[in-house]
């Protein structure tokens, strides 16, 4: 061993403690400015803005997982050498406010209504400032690098104005006007929801046949809410029914009420379902809604905006809708018109998201968005490849949405949120005012009261944050955006009405490329929910492996456009890698790893050198290819393959044999390697777990920061195909003599005598020293007996290896070890084959998860062999 081979101290720790670095390393970056994009720069843009969460917010799964993408991919551009702007926010989350604040204020014996409209805006920005943003700081301990001080929110000054600009051009050309249509409403909110605020579930209902007219005349119609009924303004059939021919054209008397309705024929209607016939209130139903506009029906609203009966001229008016439910129906009972009723009746039924309530179809004067020529702009903006989707089958979708789209309400009946910037006048006028502009005054003049969808402001979020309408310099630098990173669920709510508005106000689609991603499951393959009972709070996995084991578990599930599913497990098994590099790099520095040192030229290095530099060189090809194609999970299996095995459990131990038993040259040499390497991979993992790597980087280089380094840039001259195959033998051969010494029961530390020979060893004959140093094999000495051999098959022939084992085995204790060993496989087979023969199981769970315990039954298997082979050979000698 040479005098430069000693052992190196480092300042690193024994162990890597997270919560001992990880704000500190975070504050650092901030501090030095490293998040703060420069919109002065000559250096190419590279953009996202945060998917904005609401004000209200905590940091879920689904969260942590959509952040740690995004920010993988801009500290990758970042290390490009692009002007890279990461930029966060919030959004105002209109109805999640309003819950909110009007739980406490229901705590407090009050409401808003009570409190007036000024004090209860003034209360929310109160709770605001006090409560909300709460995510923001848990962005900062998921490490995320965002420019802090481009920090916007979706009620700001710069984006109200952004807000009323776009409003007031829509209207000027058209394409925002008022109107009476059906919509989503909330009687507890007692306002519109929106589509993405409605969640359908299925719930047990009743489904009640009930009869319509007496005689020939009479006509049975069935329904899930049997007080609609009271809104009736026709019955119909399908034009191609026989059985109601006669029918069509002709009136009958609505019960309850004494109107008479006119019976219709209209192709929408099953003939197959029921009695083929269906009632129809166009003011509360979707679908009633089409075929009153067909036929001209009148539509009569015969609820109030708290759900109750109001304006039919009965004995229900006043009652809740589920109290006349039950009414109306037992009034029908008593004339005897209940034909049929089945119950429990499964159906789906839209939701509040917020209040749980179900929602109620109402006919409802709202504001609308014509989406028409929005839409199509926005459809064709991908078909031209202006924007790509990715990944590309999920264009379908896309189109599906964008191709298909209604006109969007865009008024809600709250207090919170941008006010639509719309007077009344008191001879009827209609004014829209501008951002600039005074609006009227004098007496009889009133603002509309309600307020514009949340969707609405955070579909500018991409050129409003920028500074849009002004001409900014960052609008000019950073915009259109260079991706959107964000979940397949929100493709129609958030990224077509993005498309849409960007397209109308700019000109240019809002971002060059819409990366989508699935959802975060548990690891069954469950939706995650409080409900079930399995969803996971990040934080806490966070504190219990580092932030880096959970950042690196979410990105090794990433596919593009697949669920994820995730157990702590993996976590755990994502701290253990982590642990793993801090323990090699830790080694490295103490054996001398040298990054600064230039490395030396091919011919100056062993075979193990130009194969892990040639490997290296390929890792850094794959990984930014697959990184500039949103393959996060390709990437970082990638480098955790090469890291763990490669690397660590391969290059690690044959360096140790040339930097403790080489010359100062070869020495010197292999410390160049090492540096180099354990730089190069802190640099391609740095993106996906930042914390650590800027710790073991900036310890084992001395420079300032992996934030700011360069990306690697692929070198290919080392690639040695003949080092490649005979370090590919020496891979094998050792593994093989381990695996025969582990069946022939000795301790790994044991040294044992063996003779290496044959055509295959004269290939690798070099490495006959790293062979032995690897596997505790000692050259034999005069005399030497083998009592044990085997061969082993390499890619230049047969290697014969002969140990002389005499002495080394208690049998009687290899015996109980054995037995032991050959207990606990068969304890896993049968565990594995229980949960193959649950067919329940089976059913549910993931393939990755099956094939997991497919492949651990395999393993059981042939461990079982292996040790009844070894069994048998004790037994007889």
């Amino acid at each position: 061993m040479t005098e430069n081979a000693q052992p190196q101290q480092t300042d690193l720790p024994g162990a890597w403690n997270p919560a001992d670095e990880e704000a500190s390393l975070y504050q650092r970056w901030v501090d030095a400015g490293y998040f703060t994009a420069d919109p002065t720069s000559d250096k190419p843009p590279f953009t996202v803005v945060i998917p904005p969460p609401n004000v209200t917010g905590s940091l879920h799964i689904g969260h942590a997982f959509e952040h740690t993408l995004i920010d993988a991919i801009t500290r990758y551009h970042r290390m490009l050498g692009d002007e890279t702007l990461y930029l966060p926010g919030m959004d105002h989350a209109s109805i999640a406010v309003h819950a909110l604040v009007e739980k406490q204020l229901r705590a407090e014996g009050t409401s808003r209504r009570e409190l007036g409209r000024e004090a209860f805006v003034k209360r929310v920005w109160q709770w605001k400032q006090e409560h909300g943003g709460r995510i923001l700081a848990q962005m900062k301990r998921l490490g995320e690098g965002v420019d802090w001080t481009r920090e916007r929110f979706t009620m700001d000054d710069g984006l109200s104005k952004a807000v009323n600009t776009i409003f007031k051009k829509l209207f000027d050309d058209g394409l925002i006007y008022r109107a009476e249509r059906l919509v989503n409403w909330s009687p507890e909110l007692r306002s519109v929801l929106s589509d993405a605020e409605v969640k359908h579930e299925e719930v047990e209902g009743e489904l009640v046949s009930m009869r319509y007219g007496d005689g020939d005349d009479a006509i049975v119609v069935a329904t899930t809410r049997i007080e609609t009924m009271l809104g009736d303004t026709a019955v119909a059939v399908h034009p191609d029914d026989e059985r109601y021919t006669r029918l069509v054209g002709t009136e009958v008397e609505l019960p309850l009420t004494g109107r008479k309705i006119p019976i219709v024929a209209d192709k929408h209607v099953d003939p197959e379902f029921g009695t083929g016939a269906v009632k129809v209130t166009p003011a509360h139903d979707p679908n009633d809604f089409e075929i009153g506009q067909r036929h001209d029906l009148p539509m009569i609203t015969i609820m109030d905006e708290q759900g109750r009966i109001d304006g039919t001229g009965t004995e229900f008016d006043g009652m809740d809708r589920f109290e006349a439910r039950v009414a109306v129906r037992e009034k029908l009972r008593e004339q005897g018109r209940i034909v049929a009723e089945k119950r429990p009746y499964l159906h789906s039924v839209g939701h509040s998201e917020r209040s749980k309530e179900p929602i109620e179809p109402r006919l409802s004067l709202q504001w609308f968005v014509k989406v028409g020529p929005l839409a199509k702009a926005a459809g064709d903006a991908v078909r031209d490849g202006r924007v790509n989707v990715h990944p590309p089958e999920m264009e379908k979708r896309y189109f599906d949405w964008v191709d298909n789209l209604h006109d969007w309400c865009i008024s809600r009946q709250l207090w919170w949120g941008h006010r639509i910037p719309v007077w009344y006048g008191p001879n009827d006028e209609v004014v829209c005012v501008g951002p600039d502009e005074e609006p009227p005054s004098g007496e009889g003049w009133i603002q509309d009261p309600d307020v514009l969808d949340t969707w609405f402001s955070s579909g500018l979020w991409p050129f409003s944050t920028l500074g849009w309408p002004e001409k900014t310099p960052d609008l000019n630098k950073f915009y259109p955006t260079s991706v959107l990173v964000t979940g397949y669920d929100i493709l129609f709510f958030w990224v077509v009405r993005m498309m849409m508005f960007g397209l109308y106000a700019t000109g240019e689609a809002p971002f060059k490329t819409i990366a989508l991603h699935g959802m975060v499951r548990d690891q069954f393959g469950k939706k995650m929910s409080k409900t079930a009972g399995n969803g996971v709070d990040p934080i806490e996995w966070m504190d219990r492996y580092g932030t880096d084991a959970l950042r690196f578990t979410l990105t090794r599930g990433a596919n593009p456009g697949t669920d994820v599913p995730i157990g702590e497990e993996w976590v755990a098994g994502s701290r253990n890698f982590t642990t793993k590099l801090w323990n090699a790099t830790k080694f490295a520095m103490m054996n001398g790893a040298d990054a600064n040192a230039p490395l030396p030229a091919p011919a100056e290095l062993t075979e193990a050198d130009r194969w892990i530099l040639g490997r290296l060189g390929s890792v850094v090809e794959d990984v930014t290819g697959y990184l500039a194609d949103y393959q996060f999970a390709k990437a970082t299996d990638t480098l955790y393959q090469f890291t763990w095995t490669e690397l660590c459990d391969w290059y690690l131990e044959l360096s140790k044999v040339q930097v403790f038993q080489g010359d100062e040259a070869r020495v010197t040499a292999t410390r160049a390697v090492l540096g180099h390497v354990f730089d190069t991979v802190l640099k391609l993992l740095h993106p996906f777990i930042p914390f650590i790597t800027e710790k073991l980087w900036t310890a084992l280089t001395g420079r300032e920061s992996l934030v700011v380094a360069p990306w690697p840039v692929a070198d290919g001259s080392y690639a040695d195909e003949v080092a490649g195959k005979r370090i590919a033998d020496v891979q094998k051969l050792v593994t093989e003599v381990r695996r025969f010494r582990a069946d022939q029961g000795l301790k790994p530390s044991q040294k044992v005598a063996a003779r290496l020979s044959g055509d295959g060893f004269a290939e690798i004959t070099g490495h006959d020293e790293p062979i032995r140093a690897l596997v505790r094999l000692t050259q034999p000495e005069d005399g030497f007996a083998p009592s044990a051999s085997l061969e082993v098959g390499l890619s230049a022939g047969v290697v014969t290896v002969e140990l002389d084992l005499s002495g080394t085995i208690d049998v009687a204790a290899e015996r109980k070890r054995l037995r032991k060993d050959l207990g606990a496989a068969e304890k896993e087979l049968a565990q594995a084959e229980a949960k193959l023969g649950n067919q329940a199981f089976i059913d549910k769970a993931p393939e990755p998860v099956i094939g997991k315990i497919r492949a651990r039954k395999e393993t059981a298997v042939a461990d079982i062999e292996r040790i009844n082979a070894r069994l048998a050979t004790l037994s007889a000698s």
